[in-house]
This record gives structure tokens, sequence and C-alpha cells, in this order.
């Protein structure tokens, strides 16, 4: 209480500054003209206590808006209780701010759990995910020890690649959270960046006998090698992983030599499951009958590609296969 009584002297010292110098005038200016001194001290004294008076019930109508301010953000940010009545401009405006910063302070908690739970389920599918690739190398290593007959150093090797896929996967959505400070763009020959994707799954595709289509693309493309590579190894694991046999073929659109098209022969998207297979966590039909889908990848496609300004979009058929376009062109920022 001593606090307050404090902070309300302070903050109405001008206004008793002013009454004691008004007061003490007053009292001179009367006294000049000769008034008696017992009338002096009796008009003094009312004064004295009137102005005791007024501040007290100000004082009170002062505590009691403390009061209720305590009140009303005792349970910030979660909720704002009511708040008293502003006095002027200024004090409206400094409501409005607190609403709009506990909203705001919500919003971002309620983020950060979401965030935190998606985080904790992808890990936990992932560790799921990994753990096929290495039973099966443990299984080919106990073939190997019982001399028993196992897989192949091929299967060997997929398991392994499958294994640092998941690696990659893991590493790539940590980071793709902030992938500004990690970006590097530069003019890259296109042709380069999509000749590395496909001689990382050169053996994937020899292994699974599925053909390869490639027209050399001569265009070079504003991007970061490291990001856009990544997207188009995801594009290819997902055409290699759906397509049991057939083609996938890799080329430029007709007229837009920036847009890269890759096109597969494989199981196709329902027509349902298509607008939303960019989306965080969505698996559709196909991931649920294959099982192993996250739903992580395309998504990180799609974050990836608006960091580097670059468009990531998917036609299907059932059956009859799927083509992602990537459009690489950023006119704009060549201008710039």
């Amino acid at each position: 209480m001593r606090h307050l009584i404090m902070t309300y002297l302070k903050k109405n010292r001008k206004p008793v500054i002013f009454y004691a110098l008004f007061l003490a005038l007053f009292y001179l200016v009367l006294y000049l003209y000769g008034v008696r001194t017992d009338a002096l001290s009796y008009a003094v004294f009312l004064s004295l206590v009137t102005f005791l008076v007024l501040g007290a019930w100000d004082f009170w109508r002062y505590f009691r808006r403390i009061k209720m301010l305590d009140e009303a953000l005792g349970n910030m940010p979660y909720e704002l209780g009511e708040m008293p009545k502003a006095r002027d401009i200024p004090e409206e405006k400094y409501q409005e701010e607190i609403r709009t910063l506990g909203e705001r302070v919500v919003r971002q908690e309620n983020d950060t759990r979401i965030s935190r739970q998606e985080m904790i389920d992808f890990y936990s599918l992932w560790a799921h995910q990994i753990k096929t690739p290495l039973a099966a190398m443990n299984l080919l290593l106990q073939s190997e020890e019982n001399g028993q007959e196992g897989w192949g150093t091929e299967e060997m090797r997929m398991e392994l690649f499958k294994t640092e896929q998941y690696v990659d996967m893991v590493l790539s959505y940590l980071r793709a959270e902030d992938l500004s400070s990690d970006l590097l763009l530069k003019e890259y020959s296109l042709d380069e960046i999509v000749r590395q994707a496909v001689r990382k799954y050169s053996r994937m595709f020899i292994l699974k006998k599925i053909r390869l289509e490639y027209e050399p693309c001569t265009e070079k493309v504003l991007t970061d090698e490291k990001w856009l590579l990544f997207v188009l190894e995801q594009v290819l694991s997902n055409a290699l992983k759906y397509t049991k046999t057939g083609t996938i073929r890799i080329r430029t659109e007709p007229g837009s030599p920036a847009v890269l098209l890759i096109e597969d022969t494989g199981i196709g998207i329902q027509a349902e499951d298509l607008p939303r297979v960019f989306e965080k966590g969505f698996t559709g039909y196909n991931g649920r009958q294959d099982k192993k889908s996250t739903g992580i990848g395309l998504y990180l496609c799609r974050m990836i590609c608006g960091k580097l300004n670059h468009s990531i979009t998917a036609a299907s058929e059932p059956g009859r296969g799927t083509t992602v376009r990537l459009d690489l062109s950023r006119e704009e920022m060549r201008h710039e």
C-alpha cells in the first residue's frame, strides 16, 4: 500500500504543487488587503479539508482501477478479464496493444505446441522406418556368419541407400524450417543437377528394372544447387517407389526450358488425394497402402520451392502415372 500511495503522489505531484502555490497566493493577497488572520486560517483549513477529501476519493478510484487491472491481467496471456474503462486515447491504445499481444502470445504457444507434436510424430515414424533397413542388414549379416545363402551385395547396398535416405530426410527436415540462412543462390546448369540426382538413384533403377528416359536440359537456372537437388531426389524417390514396372521420363516442357517435367508410369494418385499431396503429414490412399509413407517428402519439396521462388505441382491419373512439374524460372530476380 505504501508503494501505491507514493506512486499516486508522484503521479499527481503537479496538481498538488499547483494547489499549494495557489493557496499561498490566495492567503498572501487577502492578508495584504487586511483580512483578519483567523478568517484566513479558517478559509485555508476548509480548503485543505476539501482538497484532502477529493484526494482521498480520487485515490480510492485509482486503487480500484489498479485492482481491476490486476484481476484482468491475472490470467494473461490465456485469458484477459474486463479492463477498466480507458480515460483517454493513449490509455485506450495501451489496452488494445495488451489485447493484441495476449492474442499473439497464445497463437505462438499454440503454433509451438503443434510444431513440437508434429516433430515428435515425425521422429517416431522415422525411427520406425529406419528399423526396416537396419533389420534387413542384420539378417544378412547373420546369414553370412552362419554360412547360409543370403542376399547379394546389391541388396545390401540398397538397404544402406535407404538408410542414408532416411538420415538425409531428417536432417533436411530440421534445416528446412530456417532455410533462408542456408541458401546460396547462383546460376547452375540444370542438366548437371538432374544428372546428379539420376546418378544417386541409378542402382535403384537397375534393381527395379525401371527404364529411364532423359532428355538433356540446356537451361541455366538461378537456384540453390543443394536444395534443388534435394527436391529432385525426393521426386525421383517417389516415382521409383510407386512405379513397379515401366518408365520414368525427365524432360523440359516444350517452349519452357526452365520448366522440368518428371513423368512416371506408376500407380498414380487418386483424384481426391491430388490437391493435398503437398500438405504436411498427408499420405493419402497410396501412403496408407504402402504403410511406409511419412507425408513429409513432398511437403518439404513445396516448402523449399517456395523459399527458392520456384513452384511445384503434380498431375496424375490413377493407374497411368504421375507428372511432377517444377517451374524454375525466376525472371524477376534475374533483372534485379
